[in-house]
């Protein structure tokens, strides 16, 4: 593996205090994602980490002849990876928990869950994520039945990959029921904006959205220090796959304090755009103290995450017409439009930006509704108010994006982990707006890119190569899924960086390597836009910088 060269420069106290607080990379190509100047030799930035200057390397080195040298070799450089949409905690918590993504059916769940309940105390509930039924043989839902007979008195509880369902035990309902007070799971009720899946009117063990509370209420809270750990974990993950920023999506006050400790300390390796749980305090303490940015330049809150529907996966995505593979469900409102409408007024008031999870084609219009309806004449204004995910969208309200100024943040992963069952789910004339990345550029619409991670990997290679071929690692389907809706390699990248800070109104400090924004970057083996599509998957990382400092180094320990 190649390392990175650095050159020192010893003359003089005056040139070595200069050589200090200036730096100069060369490598054999700096893709900069700014249009004015696309790609350049050499890049220079100060002890800030503020960006003084990008252009070819034999001038910038003449105009700089004591800086300290980063020698890349022949390696590419690209601006640092944002990730639009992503759950910090929540990687970090799934990290510490069984991993079941991939499982090839219940049976792989229950051995994976034997072995890491090895490493569990006695009592402690089994907590873990990841399963997916639609790669199981049987395609349907599990139930608490399937896990009793391996864990009889054990509390489980796992999450699905989407986040929008969960899988309990009968230990764990049992729980659910002590803690309900003398009312129990079965019957034909349902909580709001959720649902209880029942075998006649007995609870099977999912629960669904909204219902899934009625476990996570009963769940042992995690304490400080698994908390730190958590977090922790995440970063060193997030620099490990070349992420120098994310947007991350439900941020409750209890998190953003963690995360302010994390950045006082120096600790915080990514650059985290917070956005508020729209139902918890961190709505109300951003309209009551206004938008925050921390010192240090690493974190910020000024945006609010809402929700209207569930996941496709799930069922739960909210459709205007049933589902193709479920006669008579149209999916969940999680939240009412009412009190939906009254929460988007609410931020709008406190001059707060608007991201809202929506994945049906009836979740989107709803969304655009009543932005549209809130908005009224400021729909001009560069409010940049956000679809989360905005999957399944109908064809008549694509172009409804761009005059409204609204973002579609989507996640290219998401559309080939679905795709074996998308079109069984939804029919194939609702395809026409899924994941349809292309007519939303041609619309107009800015699209910033993104993982969704943990519910998908946050590795940005991962969506760099899904965006292009639309296929799975196996190179299936050939040609790839709805092939007209690929973007390019460069659109891809752009999605990534340039567009993505856009969508944070980061887009004078990062997303972009020029003169006066912050020296984040990726050093990579290959050229991400010369490499074959199918190559894309596998880009070596070698190193990650924020603020012109590596956090990550290949072969060596994550850094803060």
């Amino acid at each position: 593996m190649r390392r990175i060269t650095w050159i020192a420069t010893l003359c003089c106290l005056a040139a070595t205090a200069q050589a200090a607080d200036v730096h100069l990379l060369t490598a054999a190509r700096i893709h900069t994602s700014d249009p004015a100047q696309p790609q350049v030799e050499a890049m220079v930035w100060d002890a800030s980490g503020r960006v003084l200057a990008v252009g070819d390397a034999k001038a910038l080195l003449a105009r700089y002849p004591d800086a300290e040298r980063v020698d890349a070799g022949d390696a590419t450089v690209v601006p640092g990876l944002i990730d639009a949409h992503g759950h910090v905690m929540g990687l970090g918590y799934a990290l510490m928990q069984a991993d079941l993504t991939g499982a090839r059916d219940k049976a792989d769940v229950i051995a994976r869950l034997k072995a890491y309940e090895k490493t569990l105390p006695e009592g402690a509930w089994l907590l873990g994520g990841g399963w997916d039924q639609n790669d199981w043989p049987e395609k349907a839902f599990p139930t608490a039945a399937d896990l009793d007979a391996a864990f009889p008195d054990r509390p489980v509880w796992l999450d699905r990959v989407d986040g929008h369902a969960g899988w309990a035990n009968s230990a764990a309902m049992k729980a659910v029921e002590k803690a309900m007070s003398g009312r129990t799971l079965a019957g034909d009720w349902q909580p709001d904006g959720g649902r209880i899946l029942r075998d006649g009117d007995k609870a099977t063990g999912v629960f669904v959205d909204g219902a899934m509370g009625l476990v996570s209420e009963v769940l042992p809270a995690p304490d400080e220090a698994y908390r730190t750990q958590a977090l922790e974990r995440a970063l060193a993950a997030a620099a490990r796959d070349g992420l120098t920023g994310v947007h991350d999506m439900g941020v409750s006050s209890t998190d953003l304090a963690l995360y302010k400790r994390f950045a006082d300390a120096g600790k915080l390796s990514l650059r985290i755009d917070a956005y508020a749980n729209g139902d918890g305090q961190a709505l109300a303490d951003l309209c009551e103290h206004g938008a925050y940015r921390h010192p240090g330049g690493r974190l910020e809150m000024r945006g609010v995450k809402l929700f209207i529907d569930g996941a496709l996966g799930s069922r739960g995505a909210a459709l205007l017409t049933d589902y193709s593979d479920e006669p008579g469900n149209r999916g969940l409102l999680v939240t009412d439009p009412a009190t939906y409408e009254g929460s988007v007024r609410k931020a709008k008031g406190c001059g707060v930006q608007v991201a809202t999870h929506a994945i049906g084609d009836r979740g989107n219009r709803i969304v655009l509704d009543t932005y549209e309806r809130v908005l009224g004449d400021d729909a001009k204004s560069d409010h940049r108010w956000r679809v989360e995910h905005a999957q399944i969208v109908s064809p008549e309200d694509i172009p409804r994006f761009a005059p409204l100024g609204v973002i579609a943040s989507m996640q290219p992963t998401h559309a080939t982990s679905d795709m074996p069952w998308a079109e069984e789910r939804l029919g194939k004339e609702r395809l026409f707006g899924a994941y349809a990345w292309q007519r939303f550029l041609h619309s107009g619409a800015h699209l910033a890119l993104g993982s969704d991670f943990p519910v998908e990997s946050p590795d940005p290679r991962l969506g760099l190569y899904a965006a292009v071929t639309r296929q799975d690692r196996d190179g299936q389907p050939p040609g790839g899924w709805l092939p007209d809706q690929r973007l390019s390699a460069a659109e891809a990248l752009r999605g990534f960086t340039a567009d993505a800070a856009y969508a944070g109104f980061d887009e004078k400090q990062v997303g972009k390597l020029a003169p006066g924004l912050r020296a984040d970057f990726v050093i990579l083996a290959e050229d991400p836009l010369e490499v074959p599509a199918s190559q894309l998957d596998d880009l070596e990382i070698e190193s990650t910088w924020v603020d012109g400092k590596p956090v990550y180094e290949a072969g060596k320990p994550a850094k803060q």
